[in-house]
């Protein structure tokens, strides 16, 4: 169990003489909300503040135009500490998921940490990440364009209702499948008609005695996007978006593989043809328990409330593609009471309250320490990594 130090303390402190401009910056975000790509204001206000004390900056990183990457360098080597943070809003709803904590706490702990004066070499990366709540994951697209790099280890924080970690997630895969067959008069001459429609039902039935022969954790749903548009025509084009998932990516392409051949053999029973359009991969998460330990040590030390043991098992999101990577994790912090879902109007409501605002301070607080521990101690750094790639080598067996 590690204890609280003259240094941890600092800050601490220090992080509470900047607190009125993190909850005056977390306002701002939730008062103007934007929709993934579109967060122009919330990038402005996070990347100015950074650059004002003191971080190169770089508007656009990753191949996005609302992502940037902060960076400060103490000295040369050291640990790479990567701060991410999400700030899109909900359609129609606002911040339901309380992205506009996220950016004012982890750019408050890397300021802290920058004004510290640590004598061990180090550098920060303050990622700005949008579009979570898209169907493809900003940070798959900043991914695919030489995002994340540089990072040692990649650290988060959330609002929720309990303090606590993640362990597992599911890997995902999507997919639209658009079949094309030939139209025809339902009732006066069906037999010169290929339905679309009908190819579109039977994968949904293959799919279905697919669920009876994989493994318990698979998950595969999906949705007819374009069933044909009069009942008397026999669709000459049928759509439909599906999704599988699994605890480990390597297993799900093995069963996105017998899929796609359910879909030939819808194709050949209808005598139509089909395209195949990926939307999205998401991996699973590489879990690295000392880093939750971590965390969660430096959430006592911060006076945490409502500390939980590790949810052991979440759905699919990007930022586990980046784990997949990169040592990584994400606090979770509470802001709401317990088992109020996220996405509702009831984080909407609690985003800007005393509540919010010290979830927002406590995950800096968390932050701060807990990457304080990882620049001063280099055996822990090692340790993180060599249990990432343990984990990452278990993984690839599953």
């Amino acid at each position: 169990m590690r204890q609280i130090n003259n240094a941890k303390e600092l800050l601490m402190s220090s992080l509470i003489d900047k607190k009125e401009k993190l909850f005056e910056i977390a306002d701002y975000i939730h008062d103007n909300p934007e929709t993934g790509y579109n967060e122009y204001k919330a990038c402005k206000v996070l990347s100015e503040y950074l650059q004002q004390n003191g971080f190169e900056v770089e508007i656009g990183y990753g191949g996005l135009q609302t992502a940037f990457r902060a960076v400060y360098k103490n000295g040369e080597g050291g640990p790479c500490i990567g701060f991410l943070c999400e700030y899109d809003a909900l359609e129609k709803l606002g911040h339901g998921c309380a992205h506009h904590l996220q950016g004012p706490s982890v750019i408050g702990a890397a300021i802290t940490l920058k004004e510290a004066n640590l004598q061990n070499p180090f550098s920060i990366e303050v990622i700005g990440t949008p579009a979570e709540e898209t169907a493809e994951g900003g940070k798959t697209i900043m991914l695919k364009n030489g995002a994340f790099k540089n990072l040692d280890v990649a650290l988060m924080m959330h609002g929720g209702d309990a303090t606590i970690t993640d362990i597992r997630s599911l890997a995902l895969s999507e997919y639209v499948v658009t079949f094309k067959g030939i139209s025809s008069h339902s009732a006066i001459a069906p037999e010169k008609g290929r339905s679309a429609l009908e190819a579109i039902i039977l994968s949904f039935n293959g799919l279905a005695y697919l669920r009876g022969h994989v493994r318990d954790d698979v998950r595969i749903h999906g949705i007819i996007e374009d069933g044909g548009s009069s009942v008397n025509a026999i669709p000459e084009n049928s759509s439909a978006r599906f999704e599988f998932r699994s605890y480990s990516r390597k297993y799900l392409d093995n069963v996105i593989e017998r899929g796609i051949k359910i879909f030939d053999g819808a194709a050949l029973m209808t005598e139509t043809s089909y395209t195949i359009k990926k939307i999205v991969d998401f991996h699973n998460k590489i879990p690295v328990m000392s880093l939750n330990d971590l965390l969660m040590e430096n959430a006592k030390i911060a006076g945490a409330s409502r500390i939980s043991p590790p949810r052991e098992r979440t759905g699919s999101t990007d930022f586990a593609s980046v784990m997949y990577n990169v040592p990584g994790s994400c606090i979770r912090v509470p802001f709401v009471e317990k088992g109020v879902p996220s996405h509702s109007k009831e984080w909407v409501e609690k985003g800007k309250s005393d509540d919010a605002h010290n979830a927002l301070l406590l995950a800096a607080k968390i932050l701060s320490m807990t990457a304080y521990d990882l620049i001063t101690d280099n055996k822990l750094m090692i340790k993180i990594r060599e249990e990432f790639n343990k984990e990452k080598l278990k993984n690839s067996e599953l």
